[in-house]
Parts: structure tokens; sequence; C-alpha cells
């Protein structure tokens, strides 16, 4: 049956019933708007709101960002293989106890290749800070990771504008992550995590790019097929299969955002490995909204296979660039391997010698972080990361009066810590959010609560496959911008016409929220930030023993 025979009305011989009768169901103006990828109006304000938000935001992570003047934590491990990366273009290993020197400028690597289990792009990042403002302080080796936090504001903003339509929504997700204390804290020191988080967003928002993008274009190509159809020009039934999208720019970007996340931290691999499986089930789901009856074949042929190489493919060849120096060493760390091991087979004779090295590299640092078991005082399970269980304490020193610079004059001992505390009213009403999304998306098949609770499950719990693991809460950076967007969310629901309190309560509720996160996060800034102030003052702020 053509596509015309569902207009109540007969149509038109021989003549394009699509392009003249805008009630078609398969015109394009109709498809886009079934498809939800109606025309947006664009105002000054979509732009300025994320830019001041941002400018918030950049001042509370460049603000006194040299404190303190040595290496803390694992910033032991990333800002030396930076250094060693500018060096040689892979990373050498050092002296023990150095860490005072190095944050001197007055140590030097080892001319010995060091076994590193993270690929090289995050220290890359960390190593070019330290080439503009030196690697003998903290601002060179925090400067990168305080503009990758600065931009995961910016994009969190855009990201929400996006899903929520809603210049206000988005200033709310970017005001919460602007005054998060973890994520502020980690934006404020030379560790890899934020971004691998800043990657995995910015993919993510690419992949939201080519939804609308795929949607608009599957509304004109089918519009253009049926149009064909119904004038007798084309003998195929264009709503069998619907047409080919073709290669499509955002989601090569995406793919070229999620490798270099893998190419941060191994672990982009599960978010990489998730978003594209959630942006072909977007586009099935928008062939069956538009019409097409083989919906599912056709999202597997027509858009799966070139889905799998533009996001695999690129994202591939990003992480494979970001190791371009240890390719053009020849002392890097078993990047002589393929020399002593001949290839086994006529495949593996395929490969290119130091690509078999790389391969190599990688199955030993992936039994690496299986077998990584050694006990840390600051390690965690997953288990407890979305009741913040065991924040990580990087930095603290303590004193009695005239001791670690707490004044002579003081009344009380003093206390200057840096801990990863998140902002419990944000952190704590994520967990509640996650259910609203669950609830949200098995009521409502809202694809925005699928595609953040998609994210969460990327970066929560695929750690449960490892439960003897040593691992660390702010492993939860990674995805806790999604969990902002997951308040938003949930809290949006109560701005909904006809639903209670209503949009006029449920603004002073939502506006209540943001207070209490706000108010909350100035109360913990000094144990973010490593400000001195008495010790009974920092006792109040650890409110569990766990914190400590």
């Amino acid at each position: 049956m053509p596509a015309s025979a569902l207009v109540t009305r007969p149509r038109p011989a021989r003549r394009d019933v699509t392009a003249a009768d805008p009630s078609h169901p398969f015109g394009e103006a109709a498809l886009r708007a079934r498809l939800g990828v109606e025309r947006t109006v664009r105002t000054h304000a979509h732009w300025l709101v994320p830019l001041l938000v941002t400018v918030l935001a950049a001042v509370m992570r460049f603000t006194n960002l040299s404190f303190p003047d040595r290496l803390i934590f694992d910033e032991t491990y990333y800002p030396k293989d930076a250094y060693s990366l500018l060096l040689s273009g892979y990373e050498r290993r050092w002296d023990e106890d150095v860490d005072a020197a190095f944050a001197r400028g007055e140590a030097q690597p080892l001319d010995e290749a060091a076994y590193v289990v993270h690929p090289p792009l995050g220290k890359w990042l960390i190593g070019l800070g330290m080439l503009a403002f030196g690697p003998d302080n903290g601002l060179g080796w925090r400067f990168s990771a305080a503009v990758a936090g600065t931009v995961s504001v910016l994009l969190v903003t855009l990201v929400a504008q996006r899903m929520f339509r809603s210049v206000a929504l988005g200033a709310l997700a970017g005001l919460l992550l602007a005054v998060e204390g973890h994520h502020l804290v980690m934006s404020r020191i030379g560790l890899l995590d934020i971004f691998l988080s800043v990657f995995v967003l910015a993919g993510f928002g690419a992949l939201l790019l080519d939804r609308d993008h795929g949607r608009r274009l599957l509304a004109r190509r089918l519009a253009a097929q049926v149009s064909a159809y119904d004038a007798g020009t084309r003998s195929a039934d264009p709503l069998a299969s619907g047409p080919w999208l073709g290669w499509r720019p955002w989601r090569i970007v995406a793919g070229a955002l999620l490798g270099a996340a893998c190419a941060v931290k191994l672990s982009g691999l599960a978010f990489m490995a998730v978003f594209g499986l959630l942006t072909v089930l977007w586009d099935m789901e928008a062939r069956r909204t538009a019409g097409i009856r083989d919906w599912l074949r056709a999202g597997v042929v027509k858009d799966g296979l070139l889905a799998f190489v533009a996001v695999v493919g690129t994202g591939a060849a990003v992480w494979l660039a970001s190791w371009t120096g240890w390719f053009r060493s020849e002392d890097g760390y078993y990047r002589q391997w393929h020399a002593d091991n001949p290839p086994e087979g006529p495949l593996a004779a395929l490969v290119p010698g130091p690509l078999r090295s790389l391969i190599h590299y990688h199955q030993e640092s992936f039994r690496f972080h299986e077998g990584l078991t050694s006990p840390h005082e600051y390690g965690s399970s997953p288990w407890t990361w979305p009741f913040m269980g065991r924040p990580v304490s990087y930095y603290y020193e303590g004193g009695e009066p005239g001791e670690n610079g707490c004044p002579a004059d003081a009344a009380q001992a003093c206390s200057a810590a840096i801990t990863d505390i998140a902002n419990p009213v944000i952190w704590w009403t994520g967990l509640i959010a996650v259910l609203v999304c669950v609830a949200v998306l098995l009521r409502h098949r809202d694809w925005r609560a699928g595609a953040l609770l998609a994210a969460y499950v990327a970066g929560q719990v695929v750690w449960f496959r490892w439960p003897e693991r040593t691992m660390f809460f702010f492993y939860t950076v990674a995805y806790e911008p999604f969990l902002i967007l997951m308040i938003v969310l949930a809290l949006s629901l109560l701005l909904r016409r006809g639903h209670r309190p209503g949009p006029r309560w449920g603004g002073v509720l939502v506006a209540a929220y943001l207070a209490a996160a706000t108010a909350v996060s100035l109360f913990f800034l000094p144990v973010w930030l490593g400000e001195q102030i008495p010790y009974s003052w920092w006792s109040l702020r650890m409110w569990f023993h766990s914190w400590i």
C-alpha cells in the first residue's frame, strides 16, 4: 500500500503529494514533529547563561591553584610521567623520594623506561600545563586539570539545555556541578580522572547532536522517498526499511572523543561500549517512530554497522595516535618486545612488530588492573560510592599553635585539609535521582532517563566486575556530570504543568534546593581548598569516622 493511502482525502494524480500537502503524515514537517526535532529558537541567553556559569566555575578552580606547593597523593606519579613524556616521548623511572626535589625543579628521571598501566593522553595534557607554567610548581601540573573541570561545567550546562530544552534547567545543572566539592577537588589536582570525565561528557554531547542531526536527516530523506513513491517515480516501498543515513559527522566526533577518554584511562572503554549501543538504539527508535516497519533490522544494517565503524574505528585511531611518542621511541617499556617474541601463526605475522608490542603492553596492563588487590588506607568498594562511604584525603597539615603554619597566637590547634568529600545534599539526592530516573524510564519510556542511566551503569556498575580490586571513590567523577543531569531531570518533574506541585511551587522548591546545595558547599569549601581553619571547625565537617 502506498504511503499516501494513509491520507484521508483523495490523492491528486501524479503530483508531489508530500511537498504539496502539509498534512501528509510522511511529509518532512510532520516527520520532524513526530521525531521531536522541530526547529528551536535560540536567544542570547542560550550562550550568555552558560558562559556566566563557566566563569564562576573557573574562579573556583583556578584561585590559588598552586597550593599546596608539593605533590599530593597520586600526583607523585602523573606529573613526573608527564615530564618524562615531554623529555622522551615515553615514561621513565625516577629515584625514590624525589617528590620534594621535583617540586623545586631539581630532579630528573632515570634513563630506564617505567612500566605504567594508564595510556599517555592524560599525562600529555598535564604536560601542556607544565610547558606553559613550568614543571616546578603546582600551577604547572594542575593547570590542565582546572581547564578540564571548567570545560566540564560549560558542557554540562549546554547538554542540559539540549536535553531539557530549557536555559534555566541548563543553568541549574551547571551551577550544581560548579559548586560541587568532589568535582571541584578533582579539578584542582594533577590526576587523570577529570580528563576522563570531560572526554566522556563531550562524547555524550556529540552523540546528542548526532541524535538530532540523524532524525532531521531521516525526516528529510524519508519524506523525499515517500514523495517519489507517491508520484510513481520510485518502485520500492520506502516504509519497508527507510533510507540510508550515511556517515554522520557528529558521530565521528563522538568516536574521537570517546577514543580520547580511552587514551586517558582504559575504563573509558565501558563508556564507549555503552554509548555506542545507545546511539544505535536511538536510531532504531527513530525509525520505529517515523513509521518504518522493519525498523529493527534496518537499525542494525543501515545504522549499526556504520555506527560501529564511526565510534569504535575513530576511537581506536585516536587511542593509537596517543601512543605516537612511544612508537617514535626505541626505549619505551615493551617497545622492543616483538624483537624477542616472533609472531605465532600467519595472522599474527600480518601485524607490524611495534603494534604487537603495544598489544602485549595492554595485555599486561589488563592483568595488572584485574590483579590490583594491594590494600590502601583510602580504598573503597563501589557499593559505598553512592553513599560516599570513604572519600579520599589528599592533603592534611595540622598542629598546635605555632606548628605547621598555625599562628602562635591561635586559640586552638589548626587544620588544613584537601578532602574529596562530595556535597552531601547533591551526592545523596543523586542516589534518589537515580531511582526516579528508573521509574521515569519504566513508566514513560523517557529516552533522557535511559541515556543518563546508561552513563551511570558505565561509570558505576561496571566496577562491580572486580570485587577484590583496589578502587577509590574518586573514580566516580567520570560519571558525576550525569548524576547532576539526573538530579535536574528529577527536579524538572516538579515544574510540569498539570502536575503537583505545579510550576510556581515547583520553582520555589527547585530554588530552595539550589540554595541549600550552595550553602552546604560554602560550609565545606575550606576542606576542599586546603584553607587553614581551627581544628574544631575541621572536626565539624567530618560527619563520619570514615571521612577522616
